[in-house]
């Protein structure tokens, strides 16, 4: 299959493109510069532009069986309004380019990137593929992002959208600002503790991704996350434990709102996300535990 990716250079993108190329598959990832990228793999060929806009780059999705829509800010921010204005756009425009670019009447499949985000805030409730969407900033985005990849759908193709947990690796994302804290001493619960923390194994994320384009049958939205979300408690126990260091610095709630603003809302509330489809397809993670898959991202940034 030749696939093309959007946000291929980002944490996710580079633990993805290794193993589409180790299963045959071509791989284009789209750039806004090519400055850098001879350091990367010959096999992997190099498309200059901005997803966010449009551009001579949609004329080359026709040429391409499938593509990857991983682009998007990350939410780890002050969520300033400028920057909540960043947040919408990188995710949206981003999509409709694509979908704009993607050929009528071809064969194709899109796999859009969402997160679980979309179900809002519901405590302790189970969330499955089936619940319905929350009402927050962050939910609200999610389902504009999820509406714009949908519209692909009437050209003909194959829609996936995946609604990612938190993304655990050692190359980056949440474990790269944890992991320096609990080093010096200074790591522990965020608010009360008890809010739920839904997640997934980097690798287990590129497996889900070739997973779903095996599996033509399996339709969106699909859950991508660890059948055993923890609580923010059990979450730092668990990393405290691998990196032989105390779990005894909670952060207040307070102070992690006047440092994130809104976002600090996200941190603090979470959700509890089950992956059914995923699980009544048949897929197996290789990581489903926490401490499991804590201590083979910390074993390989040793």
């Amino acid at each position: 299959m030749k696939i093309l990716i959007t946000g291929g250079t980002g944490f996710v993108g580079t633990q993805l493109t290794p193993r589409l190329l180790q299963e045959g598959h071509e791989v284009t990832i789209l750039t806004r510069s090519l400055k850098g990228t001879k350091e990367f793999s010959s096999e992997i060929s190099y498309l200059e532009g901005d997803p966010a806009r449009r551009g001579p780059w949609q004329d080359e999705i026709e040429k391409h069986d499938a593509v990857i829509n991983l682009a998007g800010a990350s939410i780890f921010n002050k969520w300033t309004d400028d920057y909540k204005k960043t947040i919408r756009e990188s995710r949206v425009n981003t999509t409709r380019n694509v979908v704009e670019g993607i050929p009528s009447g071809k064969s194709f499949t899109l796999i859009s990137a969402s997160a679980v985000g979309y179900y809002g805030f519901c405590g302790d409730e189970e969330l499955t593929e089936d619940s319905p969407p929350g009402n927050d900033f962050l939910a609200r985005v999610t389902s504009e992002w999820e509406e714009e990849a949908l519209k692909a759908k009437d050209k003909g193709a194959r829609v996936i959208i995946t609604r990612f947990g938190i993304v655990l690796g050692e190359k980056g994302g949440a474990l790269s600002q944890m992991i320096p804290l609990f080093k010096k001493y200074l790591g522990g619960p965020i608010g009360s503790g008890k809010q739920w923390f839904s997640w997934i194994h980097s690798k287990d994320l590129s497996e889900a991704f070739l997973f779903l384009l095996k599996h033509p049958e399996i339709s969106c939205p699909v859950n991508v996350c660890s059948p055993n979300p923890v609580r923010n408690k059990d979450m730092a126990k668990a990393l405290a434990k691998v990196l032989h260091r105390p779990s005894v610095m909670p952060a207040p709630g307070f102070m992690v709102k006047m440092v994130l603003g809104e976002f600090g809302s996200v941190i603090l509330e979470g959700q509890r996300v089950i992956p059914k489809k995923l699980m009544e397809s048949g897929f197996v993670f290789q990581f489903p535990g926490i401490y499991q898959a804590l201590q083979d991202i910390v074993e390989n940034k040793s």
